[in-house]
């Protein structure tokens, strides 16, 4: 029998758990499915753990989630087709939930689907090679410290890439007397109380930390961006500047001349696609973008079709574009999905990544991010759901953005799953300091 190794159980692994339970459930036979976990529980990214740094066994602690952390897109953009927010809350939900929220809604579907029994927790891939036609996959149980090796057929990783830190070095960083932490060791605004802090970086985690510490009390919050900024109305007390040049002393200097006094420095400066345990040949070695090279439809490797990547893009579209990433993993592994010459699989990759390249603006990009979604979903049998829909709902969200950072959470989407109109929630997002599910879940 086929048998396939995917790593990673947060949302990706968990989406190719699932397609395959979907393949079952209509019938047919389905591989043999090994699923390494290196955290003690499923869910990814989605695990809040107090932890930073190593783990008790000295592994790294994959985790970014902080506390106080709300979705800050829509949850109507990420609804799997096959399992809606009515489906698992039983009522309608505002569109913009806690973690605490989104992480049940995730876990909803993966237990309705039974599919835990596949994945070995507390287990870390240290080594994967591909020889004589086989992956042969070195693991460690980390509890047991127990080393195994075992052949597969196919290999899935599925372990994200918002885990391991890109951590840049400034001038004046070793005598600082504050505090200088990366996105991913971020765990709790209220250290940051009354302080004056420097974020660095224009993502959405630069936003979003940024906004977290204005919103539990800073004293300051300025904003380093590296080539554009992020341009939004930002409340009294929150400010953008060109990017650091260096720090002295306490006072961080900016490149426009701009000078900080400052308590505390986060480097949003984003994450690494590390993969330590694959060999070269199998190994993907991009930055963040839209369209990683050397993927056929984002998902299979050029260079091997036994090898599948997941979720490697930068995103907009995330929890469905998963699921149809891994749907057409599936149906490659079956054998549904015949792969292309190397000369149309060179063809494909190239006329996609052309487009990336030409993207300028967000909306240019949420559109690129919609029609390779849709061309995915085309190619297996991932139930219906209105990628029109969520590309007016992406739109719409930027413009609100645009027109109040502060406020844009505060909106209403409907689902492209089941037309359910999201009701508002009873606490506007600048005040809502409680974001517990037993809170949001309750009317006002």
């Amino acid at each position: 029998m086929t048998k396939v190794a995917i790593i990673g159980s947060g949302p990706c692994g968990l989406s190719i758990l699932r397609a395959f339970q979907h393949a079952e459930e209509k019938g047919n036979e389905i591989p043999e499915i090994v699923c390494f976990e290196k955290q003690e529980d499923w869910g990814g990214l989605w695990n809040y753990s107090w932890r930073t740094g190593s783990d008790e066994f000295g592994d790294t602690v994959p985790n970014s989630m902080y506390r106080y952390l709300w979705s800050n897109g829509p949850k109507e953009c990420l609804e799997f087709a096959d399992y809606s927010f009515d489906e698992h809350f039983k009522q309608p939900i505002p569109s913009f939930p806690p973690r605490e929220v989104l992480y049940d809604y995730i876990l909803g579907r993966a237990k309705k689907a039974n599919v835990k029994k596949y994945i070995k927790f507390n287990t870390v891939v240290s080594n994967a090679v591909f020889t004589r036609n086989k992956f042969e996959i070195t693991s460690v149980n980390k509890k047991e410290n127990k080393t195994t090796k075992e052949d597969f057929d196919y290999l899935v990783v599925a372990t994200g890439h918002f885990s391991v830190p890109y951590i840049p070095y400034y001038e004046g960083m070793n005598s600082f007397p504050g505090r200088i932490l990366h996105g991913h060791d971020f765990r709790d605004a209220e250290e940051f109380r009354d302080k004056d802090i420097v974020v660095l970086g224009s993502s959405y985690s630069a936003e979003d930390i940024a906004l977290q510490c204005y919103k539990y009390g800073a004293k300051s919050v300025t904003i380093g961006y590296r080539n554009n900024p992020m341009g939004f109305k930002w409340p009294k007390g929150m400010k953008e500047v060109h990017y650091l040049d260096r720090l002295d002393g306490k006072k961080a200097i900016f490149k426009d001349g701009h000078e900080q006094n400052t308590d505390a420095i986060i480097l949003c400066s984003g994450y690494l696609h590390h993969f330590p345990y694959l060999e070269d040949a199998l190994k993907l070695k991009t930055g963040n973008r839209l369209y990683p090279p050397q993927l056929y439809k984002g998902v299979v490797w050029q260079d091997n079709h036994k090898m599948m990547y997941l979720g490697m893009q930068d995103q907009f579209h995330t929890f469905n574009m998963f699921d149809c990433q891994a749907w057409f993993a599936r149906d490659v592994i079956m054998g549904k999905i015949k792969m292309p010459s190397d000369q149309d699989i060179e063809k494909d990759i190239n006329k996609w990544v052309l487009e990336e390249e030409a993207l300028e603006d967000p909306i240019q990009m949420i559109d690129f991010q919609t029609e390779y979604t849709k061309d995915l979903h085309l190619a297996s049998d991932y139930p219906e759901i209105d990628f029109e829909l969520i590309r007016k709902h992406f739109k719409d969200w930027e413009h609100h953005k645009e027109e109040d950072i502060m406020t844009y959470r505060n909106n209403s989407f409907s689902s492209a799953v089941t037309g359910t109109v999201a009701p508002i929630h009873h606490t506007p997002w600048a005040e809502a300091m409680d974001d517990s599910m037993k809170t949001f879940m309750k009317s006002k």
